[in-house]
């Protein structure tokens, strides 16, 4: 088996590829239908690793939304930015990545978080709770496991990848200053041979009056 290969080296890799076997799994689409339900008109929107900008990015941007994506992809971005024109895709570390407290309505953080580890994880969401403007929404979905640093094969490549069990996960996200009002649980089955299905857990949480404590 191949060393795992960091985030950015899988997604330049995987390019393409990666829309055709995980494109639109259910939790992202209902993901996408809770946030163009709850936003405001023109909402700025923020999405970490927004990969290849459909179907998140290219639906917020067409109902009106001015979305940036974050992606440590430097294909993913290109990818993006081709498929998506009316949206904004940045290529950078979300990790080493900041922006202006209150500034975003609504923060998409789907799946990033599996190949980053958990004290990384836990700093993106403190930051997230920072960025989002009172009364804004984070949408995430993530694999819910108690795993860290697990070799694993994806698409014909060997990553490592660290998640939380669901209450774990819960529980932090509420930490870092977010009021939890929604959770989804939906099995995934991709559209690639030897891909095995798996859970996505879709959370959704808001950011209160009180501004997060850094």
């Amino acid at each position: 088996m191949e060393r795992a290969l960091t985030a950015a080296e899988l997604f330049d890799a995987v390019g393409r590829g990666y829309e055709e076997a995980f494109g639109r799994p259910p939790a992202v689409d209902a993901a996408v239908r809770l946030l163009l339900d709850r936003l405001p008109d023109s909402a700025r929107v923020l999405d970490i690793g927004s990969g290849t900008g459909r179907p998140v990015a290219a639906e917020l941007a067409a109902a009106g939304h001015r979305v940036l994506g974050v992606d440590v992809s430097k294909e993913m971005v290109a990818i993006a930015r081709d498929q998506v024109p009316d949206a904004d895709f940045v290529h950078a570390d979300i990790r080493e990545w900041d922006s202006a407290a209150g500034s975003w309505d609504a923060v998409c953080a789907f799946f990033p978080f599996l190949q980053m580890t958990r004290d990384e994880t836990v700093r993106v969401l403190e930051g997230v709770a920072r960025w989002l403007k009172p009364g804004g929404v984070l949408a995430m979905i993530t694999v819910p496991m108690d795993v860290e640093g697990l070799e694993v094969p994806f698409l014909g490549h060997t990553v490592r990848i660290t998640s939380f069990a669901e209450p774990d996960l819960l529980r932090l996200v509420e930490r870092v200053g977010l009021d939890v009002v929604e959770k989804t649980s939906v099995v995934f089955s991709p559209d690639r041979e030897g891909q095995p299905d798996e859970e996505h857990l879709l959370v959704v949480a808001t950011r209160g009056t009180t501004p997060p404590q850094p």
